[in-house]
């Protein structure tokens, strides 16, 4: 039996802070969560890399990441630290948005910089399942031809989704002819994903409201949900000086996830589930080319 909605759970910025990491463990145990990706620059990716050499069942891609948001709480390269490059602002940190990067990078050093990150994520015990990319910066025209041949070196599924203006649509990346990613469509290593979601932003207290609008909204084909779960405890001094944060947002969704209601919404609407590494092992020995989550009679949906 197949399914016509697909949607993989997925939790951005693993590795970024304790909470982060604590909420993705937890709803990872749980089954509320299908798969996530580290931020291999930032401050407690150790944490995390320690945790998935522990249990290789974690299904852990790598967040390939440029930028460094905040205010006060920064990262940078792991490798790439020639002020030349163009990586960094005036702070030694990745610049704060993608615009800003684009403008000043050598797509060289992008690509030396994210193998970098991969290399480190594998040495550090993870074993990756994708490549996606924080904020969408790897995934910028300047550097795309760059992260494509990421995928094809490391022979991981790359998050490229099918209908690229549900990506472009939430992601502040700048002005972009969207033209771009339609020559590079049936690249091999781009994931079967057809369409992108986030986070969706909420008044306190309505958590509940906006994540169901956002399952039921899910269209046919395989949504790749992009999630930001994290405990409280942290991520509230992270984002206390930031002008647009909205940190329960975060909160809210961690504690939503662990209660099992947006699984049960889930099963109820006949919306299966699926992570990253069956999607990477199916791919693998057929050279990259890309497959259906529903059809392909390889991988088992939950």
């Amino acid at each position: 039996m197949t399914a016509s909605r697909t949607v993989i759970l997925h939790a951005d910025d693993v590795g970024m802070c304790h909470g982060a990491n604590a909420a993705f463990l937890a709803l990872a145990r749980a089954d509320a969560i299908d798969c996530g990706s580290v931020m291999v620059p930032c401050p407690r990716f150790a944490e995390i890399a320690h945790a998935a050499a522990a249990n290789p069942a974690l299904d852990l891609g790598v967040h390939l990441t440029l930028t460094s948001e905040w205010i006060g709480y920064r990262w940078g390269p792991v490798a790439v630290r020639d002020p030349a490059s163009g990586l960094t602002d005036a702070e030694g940190a990745f610049h704060r948005d993608v615009p800003a990067l684009r403008a000043a990078a050598d797509p060289r050093a992008v690509e030396e910089e994210c193998a970098a990150q991969i290399e480190r994520a594998c040495a550090c015990g993870i074993d990756p399942t994708h490549i996606d990319a924080h904020m969408g910066a790897a995934l910028a025209p300047e550097f795309l031809a760059g992260t494509l041949r990421l995928a094809e070196q490391y022979r991981l599924p790359l998050l490229l989704p099918r209908r690229m203006e549900t990506y472009l649509g939430v992601l502040r990346m700048g002005e972009i002819d969207p033209r771009v990613y339609a020559d590079v469509a049936g690249h091999p290593w781009t994931a079967p994903i057809d369409a992108f979601a986030m986070t969706p932003g909420h008044a306190p207290g309505d958590a509940e409201i906006a994540y169901r609008r956002l399952l039921d909204d899910l269209g046919p084909g395989v949504t790749y949900v992009a999630l930001h779960p994290n405990r409280p405890g942290d991520i509230e001094t992270i984002t206390a000086r930031h002008p647009r944060a909205q940190p329960h947002w975060r909160t809210d969704e961690a504690a939503l996830l662990g209660s099992g209601l947006p699984a049960q919404w889930l099963a109820d609407r006949k919306i299966a589930r699926s992570g990253m590494r069956r999607l990477r092992d199916v791919m693998r020995p057929a050279g990259g080319t890309a497959h259906t989550l529903e059809s392909s009679p390889v991988i088992k949906l939950k």
